[in-house]
């Protein structure tokens, strides 16, 4: 557990930059590979299933970056961040509305960037300023 506090943001960078990559790959994956229906259907259930996974993951990065955070933009704008792509991948898998992928990957880059900045530059260095 003291892992994924301490490297809260690395974890919710890779979790993010995975993120896109997985939206990237998702329509060459599937325009491209001629399969049978049933292969297909298990393919598309998991593929889908990481998006899930990938949201879990920043979740977690996002709670414990917040905890060691000091400074309250970041810790707000962090979780505005993931609400909004939590909400796109909602409305992608419903198929609610249309809504252009640009405004995913703005959210998973937003997301990426704000672990950056927060560790470059508001990264609790002891463990007092933690918990005020």
């Amino acid at each position: 557990m003291k892992l994924i506090v301490n490297n809260s943001d690395y974890i919710g960078v890779t979790s993010s930059v995975f993120c896109m990559l997985h939206c990237f790959a998702t329509p060459f994956l599937f325009l491209s590979s001629p399969l049978s229906l049933s292969i297909y259907q298990e393919l598309t259930l998991l593929w889908y299933l990481l998006n899930y996974i990938f949201l879990f993951l920043s979740f977690v990065a996002i709670y414990h970056s917040v905890k060691n955070s000091t400074n309250i933009f970041v810790k707000v704008f962090l979780y505005l961040g993931w609400v909004s792509l939590a909400s796109l991948i909602i409305i992608e898998t419903f198929e609610i509305i249309s809504i252009p992928e640009i405004y995913t990957y703005f959210s998973g880059f937003s997301l990426a960037i704000l672990h950056v900045y927060n560790l470059k530059y508001c990264r609790c260095e002891d463990d007092e300023c933690c918990t005020t």
